[in-house]
């Protein structure tokens, strides 16, 4: 049976089943025997329902066959004779709403993101019910060969994936098997060559997919594994929002346009490759298949023929290869990617059907190249290359003949914007022999940023081979200039650009007014309008030309303007929206609000929230009252003392202890020993507390956290660490330094030495706060016996004078709460410094650590946001 009859079997079934019931129970219908229950239209064929099954005719029904026809809301059914119409009558009075949402030519759709054409049945299959994912056996190693990527996964390996998310997100465990048909029970993943799943200019393409859901089960049959791999998308959000209930109807359903995704600037501002893995599951979730990566690039500044401050401004190419060819071009090895790492993120972002698209600038924001070999730049502007310098193009060549084999892509960007356009013609000469080179060398097409337009004046126009990225009207009007001229091109309009924390030209993040309403009629967005304002300047929606579109974001301040998360929040709450036009749905504003909560909280493999389970807004709480040096245990490896410490927020996240001694009620760290969490990061709304004291100043010379100035880790974790510093801005104490993505920030505070003080790290509102309270004795506490098996703290009794507020203390004379915010800044093209808040993630893996030398009596990490006293 074909994918179609499959569909069409698992929509005519459950009428069937009806029209069964209804003719036992009529004495009109039972009392004639006929072979054929009910006959219905659907798709342009007949299909015709017995009692021993259902029969398809193709050729549809003849002249003399024909019954009587009905019609229900542009619902047709044809019925053999005046008993099978008794039977289908009662069958349409019973459940003519049923039948009308399946067979109405109407838009009838799952509010998916993208959203879904979906024609509604009878019934409804619980997830539960289902045992097992069958991978069609005819097709379990094929793979998709029209994609953009060179490693398309076979349609099992998409299987194990997409077994993997139904675990994570829905809860629901499956084996899978792999056979030639569907089992009552399994999801079906299959391929279905003979439907034309069509783009928006009417061509075939291979990622359509259709879904056919009755009370048994459900058949996947994607145009390719890939198309199969977009309807587990529709299936895990559908159930999501249905609360693991899937309506039974049919989906079919395919993309408008071939390029959908983001573009990141890791060029400006590294990102480690797990950001970027997991930046490809929450892309894949929403069916966004590019993922571009602009992988090298500068700072601006004005002063562009300054040697001295050119060679010293910041520039970066994130890829580290140890050729000859290109020896001493990176010099940022710990902030680039290895072959193996690149190789591994494009494999792992390709299981979930997302190409990388990586980016290599020149000639322009080519500073990097500058940097390395200064005499091919041009004295005007060292940020370009002197295209006339004999080895400049060879030394390009060179650069993308050892990058070449590490790109698993067919498209490859050259980046070739914002060049001196006094210069067009040897511009035009670069970017059409580079393109001639990474095809001889590779096979790969290339493409270029919008830069100058085909023009009578010159002979040797940019070749129509190479695809146009558009991103501003002051370089292109893509319509007229090249979609008009025979070139294609993918849509970046800045309409939709982001900045990342500042700028006097763009937002910080996605425009939802754009997104839903951008088209100049006052409709949502879709990838044909370079132009929000003025039609005009439009393709038409179903021009061929169009590749599609990708929203990007740069980071044109610099790496310490953002931290990597930052990244990843410019795009959260709207990129799914963005996605649902990029594919050519047609979810509402109001729809959208009201699914995305939901559907976010579902996104697998990625923790880009850095989320932590809790039961109650209190994640963490512990009191390190409860012991004392008789009560740290030996560790079973002899490697040292250890003790467990009792989470009492109910969660379970116990410590532990790494070799230091326990008493007076406090833990007491000489400098390297630790207190380890079960726990990570945890991100945006939150208050860490912790009271501390510090014994003496930290080194000058220690290495806490790597790339660091030095200074004591009192709090770390994987995206942050709280150290203390050795040098306070007043010349007393110690000052805190808050770091996170390779850079860090301050605070106009010094702590005291010997002094007990709460303080808190806060994250709030995109912002990081400390909250400090001085004052304090030793005295005061009310200690606590060492608990069972040698952890601490595992009764519930309290401190006295602990806070209901969640900040840990003792019962003692203490100032008011003090906050301070910590504040980037952002170097501006040379010429000014601007300040910015910065959000940074809880540093609640460890505990003390290397370099920091004092006490801590207790810790608590509490959910949400709050005021100055944490506000509980």
């Amino acid at each position: 049976m074909r994918p179609q009859e499959r569909v069409a079997t698992a929509l005519v079934t459950p009428l069937a089943a009806e029209c069964s019931r209804v003719v036992a129970r009529d004495p009109g219908c039972a009392s004639r025997d006929h072979a054929a229950i009910g006959k219905a239209l659907f798709r342009n064929r007949v299909y015709v329902w017995t009692r021993c099954g259902i029969v398809r005719n193709g050729s549809g029904l003849g002249a003399t066959e024909r019954g009587p026809l009905y019609t229900c809301s542009g619902a047709s059914f044809a019925f053999l004779d005046e008993a099978s119409l008794c039977c289908g009558m009662a069958v349409m009075w019973l459940s003519c709403a049923c039948l009308c949402v399946l067979f109405a030519a109407g838009s009838a759709r799952l509010v998916t993101v993208p959203s879904t054409p979906f024609r509604e049945t009878y019934g409804s299959l619980s997830l539960s019910s289902l045992r097992s994912i069958t991978v069609d056996s005819h097709y379990a190693n094929a793979t998709n060969k029209e994609g953009e990527t060179l490693i398309p996964p076979t349609l099992h390996q998409f299987a194990r994936t997409f077994a993997d998310d139904l675990g994570s997100s829905c809860g629901v465990n499956l084996s899978i098997v792999q056979s030639s048909k569907p089992a009552n029970g399994s999801i079906f993943l299959t391929l279905d060559h003979e439907t034309e799943f069509l783009d928006a200019a009417g061509r075939p393409t291979s990622e359509g997919y259709s879904i056919s859901i009755s009370t048994n089960g459900v058949v996947v049959a994607g145009a390719s594994p890939l198309g199969a791999w977009w309807g587990t998308r529709t299936l895990i959000q559908a159930a999501v929002l249905q609360n693991n209930t899937l309506a039974a109807g049919t989906a079919i359903d395919a993309p408008g346009w071939g390029t959908r995704g983001i573009m990141l600037d890791a060029g400006r501002h590294y990102y480690p490759p797990g950001f970027l893995v997991e930046m490809c599951s929450y892309l894949s979730f929403f069916k966004q298949n590019t993922f571009h990566v602009h992988l090298s690039d500068n700072t601006g500044s004005v002063h562009l023929d300054d040697y001295g401050y050119e060679m010293g401004l910041y520039a970066a190419l994130r890829l580290d290869s140890d050729a000859p060819a290109v020896a001493g071009l990176n010099r940022r090895r710990n902030e680039s990617y290895t072959r193996a790492v690149f190789d591994d993120v494009q494999t792992q972002c390709a299981r979930r059907g997302v190409t990388v698209v990586p980016e290599i600038e020149a000639p322009g924001h080519a500073l990097v190249i500058s940097q390395w070999k200064p005499e091919l730049a041009l004295a005007s502007d060292y940020s370009m290359l002197n295209i006339s310098h004999p080895e400049t193009v060879p030394t390009v060549k060179a650069i993308w003949k050892t990058f070449l084999p590490w790109f698993h892509c067919k498209t490859v960007h050259i980046g070739a914007d914002e060049y001196d356009d006094e210069l067009v013609a040897q511009y035009n000469d670069f970017v059409n022999e580079l393109s001639a080179f990474i095809a001889s060398e590779s096979g790969k097409h290339t493409r270029i940023w919008g830069t100058f337009p085909p023009s009578a004046k010159y002979t040797n126009n940019v070749h129509r081979n190479i695809s146009i990225q558009h991103w501003a009207f002051t370089e292109d009007n893509p319509y007229h200039e090249y979609i008009a001229r025979n070139y294609s091109v993918l849509n970046s309009d800045d309409a939709f650009y982001i900045v990342a924390k500042y700028s006097r030209s763009y937002p910080q993040t996605l425009n939802k007014t754009r997104i839903f309403h951008g088209d100049p009629s006052g409709g949502a967005f879709a990838p044909h309008i370079f132009d929000t304002k003025n039609a005009s300047n439009n393709a038409p929606r179903a021009h061929p030309a169009l590749l599609g579109h990708v929203a990007p974001l740069w980071n044109d301040f610099g790496p310490n303007a953002t931290v990597y998360s930052e990244a990843y929040y410019a795009w959260r709450d709207l990129l799914p929206a963005l996605a649902d036009k990029q594919w050519g749905g047609d979810v509402a504003e109001a729809e959208y609000d009201g699914a995305f909560a939901r559907l976010h909280a579902a996104v697998p493999a990625q923790n880009l929230d850095r989320a932590v389970t809790s039961r109650g807004r209190t994640i963490l709480r512990y009191d390190f009252g409860g012991s004392d040096s008789d009560g740290v245990a030996e560790a079973a490896d002899g490697g040292g003392s250890v003790v467990a410490v009792a989470d009492t927020s109910g969660n379970g996240y116990d410590g532990v202890v790494h070799g230091c001694a326990v008493s007076g009620g406090a833990v007491r760290f000489d400098g390297s020993c630790n207190v380890a969490t079960p726990l990570r990061s945890k991100g945006r709304g939150y208050r860490l507390a912790v009271s501390v004291r510090v014994d003496s100043v930290p080194a000058e010379d220690s290495a806490a956290v790597p790339g660091s100035s030095g200074g004591g880790a009192l709090l770390s974790g994987a995206d942050s660490a709280l150290l203390l510093q050795p040098r306070a801005r007043n010349g007393v104490g110690v000052a805190p330094v808050l770091v996170a993505s390779g850079f860090g920030v301050g605070v106009e505070y010094a702590l005291p030495v010997g002094e007990w003080v709460d303080l808190a790290v806060v994250g709030e509102a995109g912002r990081t706060f400390l909250d400090v309270r001085e004052g304090g004795k030793e005295e005061g506490r009310v200690e606590k016996e060492v608990g069972e098996e040698g952890r601490v703290g595992v009764e519930e009794e309290v401190w006295a004078g602990e806070e209901e507020d969640g900040n840990v203390g003792v019962e003692e004379e203490k100032g008011e709460w003090k906050r301070y915010e910590f504040r980037v800044s952002m170097g501006i093209m040379g010429q000014e410094i601007v300040e910015g808040p910065v959000a940074i993630e809880a540093p609640v893996g460890r505990i003390g650590g290397e370099g920091f030398v004092g006490a801590v009596r207790g810790a608590v990490l509490l959910e949400g946001e709050g005021g100055e006293d944490g506000g509980y």
